[in-house]
């Protein structure tokens, strides 16, 4: 089995979400000092590569606690869109994918953004699903939606249609993803289990795909 990382470092100098602080990683106690090493971490819950759960934009919906540990693993697609060049991805640009839709339970898009980690270019002008294209995925049996960007929505947005559309559905979304484009045509089992947060709206993942050879 080949295991592939789609996770980012996390790191004082990451990239995080306008108006987010960065996550605060500190020496709590050292080997020197103390005779063990021990970090204090300091970090909102959707840092890095990340979970959102439907309770993060929807009130009375679902917080991580509430769903079952199987519903962060399993079959996985990535949708290679990486033509689309900012803009919106419409339902035309995932047709390709309908029939292997239709045996897999994660939709990981693949639009290249994450090859501008750590760039300002990052926050902006990269593409997202229009809300046709999203509601169409949420024909499918998934259980998460996953995107190599920032957000499923644009930064800018304040309506977050996209996040709505999915949440609606109780589907998970996990933004932030990293070397989608090494799983293009490959069949995998994807896993971004979370942290067991009590009422969590979102959790950082290691995030990995499992390829069987």
């Amino acid at each position: 089995m080949t295991v592939i990382d789609l996770s980012h470092f996390i790191s004082g100098s990451m990239p995080v979400f306008p108006g987010t602080e960065p996550p605060k990683i500190v020496d709590a106690r050292t080997v020197a000092k103390n005779g063990f090493a021990e970090k204090l971490l300091s970090l909102y819950s959707h840092s890095g590569t990340h979970i959102d759960a439907p309770g993060h934009i929807l009130a009375g919906a679902a917080t991580l606690d509430e769903l079952a540990v199987d519903r962060f693993l399993g079959p996985g697609l990535v949708l290679d869109v990486a033509a689309v060049r900012g803009g919106k991805i419409e339902i035309a640009d995932l047709e390709p994918y309908k029939e292997s839709l239709n045996g897999v339970e994660f939709a990981l898009l693949h639009s290249g953004w994450a090859r501008h980690w750590g760039e300002a270019r990052y926050f902006s002008s990269y593409p997202v699903l229009s809300r046709n294209a999203a509601q169409w995925l949420t024909g499918f049996r998934l259980k998460g939606f996953g995107v190599d960007m920032i957000s499923v929505d644009e930064v800018e947005s304040t309506s977050v249609p996209v996040h709505k559309v999915f949440f609606a559905k109780n589907t998970i979304i996990i933004e932030n993803l990293d070397n989608l484009g090494a799983l293009i045509g490959k069949e995998f089992i994807f896993s971004c289990l979370p942290l067991k947060i009590a009422g969590g709206d979102g959790s950082p993942v290691r995030a990995v795909a499992m390829i069987k050879e």
